[in-house]
């Protein structure tokens, strides 16, 4: 099966194409801006999920870590507010001088990239998700802070269930 990828950022899309081909057995054919997409259905899945981040502004590294337990996410704006003033929801995202980005990709250990009214998220597969919905709590309005301690409060407990498998020993009495 060939799968057809449509691109706009044709600048960054073909700067990957040559390195996603060292690092996947896989056929990539360009037309215009499409990329066909050759071999085995799970590669074929990978390299359009490392191809979305890339035309979304990734770089290629950062997008390869999707061959690893990482995972793209991509939320509009615009789905999660009605307030006009996008530029306004995008600065709180940033945070004075980029901190609250840094700190919510310290504390999630993903990266995270605006492009106009999106949010582009990659983070390992623990993180995707609390990295997806503290970016939704910022954009709704909610307290900075608060959204940290979210973020703290989750890692505190996956790290539990890291650490428990519920494979405790069981004593006879």
């Amino acid at each position: 099966m060939v799968r057809k990828f449509f691109f706009e950022n044709e600048k960054n899309v073909r700067a990957a194409l040559p390195q996603i081909k060292k690092r996947i057995k896989i056929n990539l054919f360009l037309k215009g801006k499409i990329v066909f997409i050759k071999g085995e259905e799970y590669n074929e899945y990978l390299v359009e999920k490392i191809l979305s981040a890339v035309d979304f502004g990734f770089d290629i590294e950062e997008s390869l870590n999707l061959l690893k337990d990482y995972d793209l996410v991509i939320i509009n704006i615009k789905d999660f507010t009605n307030r006009k003033n996008l530029e306004d929801i995008r600065g709180r995202i940033i945070g004075k001088k980029g901190r609250s980005l840094k700190v919510i990709e310290d504390l999630t250990g993903g990266k995270i990239l605006l492009n106009r009214n999106k949010v582009g998220m990659i983070a390992d597969s623990n993180h995707i998700e609390e990295l997806a919905e503290s970016i939704k709590l910022l954009i709704k309005g909610s307290k900075h802070g608060n959204v940290f301690s979210y973020l703290e409060r989750r890692n505190s407990e996956l790290k539990k269930l890291d650490e428990d498998l519920g494979l405790k020993e069981f004593k006879n009495p």
